[in-house]
């Protein structure tokens, strides 16, 4: 037998003899569970701060998830003069085989709950990244066929409060595409139908239904405190609108339209990058006319089309969120349902933009949720 490696049977009477058990994972590996009176001490980070602290005398079992890296450790330790280390044999497969009890991390910390272990593993997320998102608050303007696939995502990455502002009541044509609802919220308000599901989906989260039709009267107020706010409206007047108030409040918002089999996606946040930046009058600079730009009910939408849109617009807003990636700042992307392929077109602020324009008052913010690149 090889006379670094101990059992977990007789590991269990070590520890209870004295013996520190180092349980040596990352620390997304811990949320499976973990011995009692283990200490955490990822392999990643080094062991050079416990070698310093430790005696060389004291007694180790170093435990991981399958005994590999443990016995790697345990030579290292042994190397550095600690005679008593120990590798527990099959780790954490040999522990749960022998239905010995793990502890679980506590629930005072919602970013490391099992549910976001996924984005714990991202670099570019990790608990901190997990941690902004639980803290952020998205403003979804419409919980229709581009706002439930947006819920749903935001909801299920663990945005921590997301405030869904519609009037509308569900309707059966609506389920076609609204996938959000279900056939027994027919003639329910749909801020309620989205309530049920994004709660049912995630508990961690706090959803604020607002049963309202944004207007010139509450668009600043239902914007004030957020970080980014989503469109998921169909129609004109309302863009423009939320266009104007996120300006004024510097916060920046995801565009979204769909008609028939074309979608389209864009970012806007001229606060971020005067005069560089665009915002949504900068491209388009007036509303179409009279049947020029009818709506779904008028001219008929592929169903999974708005999922796909939306689902473009979360991933927009997870990236605002964390200060990561690319957004699609001065870029349309339009996505072509009918031959499968997206293209992407270019646009630059408009000097004379009524809206964001030389001359025109645009709030400026440091905020750290528009760290990203424009």
């Amino acid at each position: 037998m090889n006379t670094l490696e101990i059992s977990v049977e007789e590991a269990l009477d070590a520890q209870s003899a004295g013996a520190l058990l180092l349980d040596i994972r990352e620390p997304v590996e811990r949320l499976s569970g973990y011995p009692s009176g283990s200490v955490h001490a990822p392999m990643s980070q080094g062991f050079d701060s416990w070698m310093e602290r430790l005696r060389k005398d004291q007694p180790l079992l170093l435990y991981c998830a399958a005994g590999v890296r443990s016995l790697h450790a345990a030579a290292a330790f042994r190397a550095a003069g600690f005679e008593a280390a120990m590798s527990v044999r099959g780790g954490q497969y040999a522990w749960q085989a022998l239905r010995l009890p793990l502890e679980t991390p506590g629930s005072e910390d919602p970013a490391l709950s099992e549910r976001y272990a996924r984005h714990w593993r991202l670099e570019e997320v990790g608990v901190e990244g997990q941690r902004r998102l639980l803290s952020a608050r998205v403003l979804l303007v419409g919980a229709g066929g581009l706002g439930s696939p947006i819920a749903l995502y935001l909801a299920a990455a663990g945005v921590g409060r997301i405030r869904v502002v519609d009037d509308d009541r569900v309707e059966r044509s609506n389920l076609q595409r609204q996938i959000i609802h279900r056939e027994q919220d027919v003639g329910a308000k749909k801020v309620r139908s989205a309530v049920r599901a994004l709660s049912e989906l995630n508990p961690d989260i706090e959803v604020e239904a607002i049963d309202a039709r944004l207007g010139a009267d509450n668009v600043d107020d239902l914007i004030a405190g957020c970080d980014v706010v989503i469109d998921g409206a169909d129609n004109f007047p309302t863009r423009y609108l939320v266009n104007a108030a996120c300006i004024r409040a510097g916060v920046p918002w995801v565009y979204g339209g769909v008609q028939r089999f074309e979608g389209q996606v864009s970012v806007f946040a001229p606060h971020l990058n005067r005069g560089v930046a665009p915002c949504y009058r900068c491209l388009f600079a007036q509303p179409p006319g009279a049947g020029e730009a009818p709506n779904c009910a008028e001219a008929g939408v592929l169903g999974v089309l708005p999922g796909i849109v939306g689902t473009l617009q979360a991933n927009e807003a997870l990236k605002l969120l964390l200060g990561i990636g690319t957004p699609l700042i001065g870029r349309l992307q339009c996505f072509d349902a009918l031959a499968g392929s997206f293209r992407e077109l270019r646009f630059r602020a408009d000097p004379d933009c009524a809206d964001c324009g030389a001359g025109t008052p645009v709030a400026v913010t440091d905020d750290a949720v528009l760290q990203c690149r424009a």
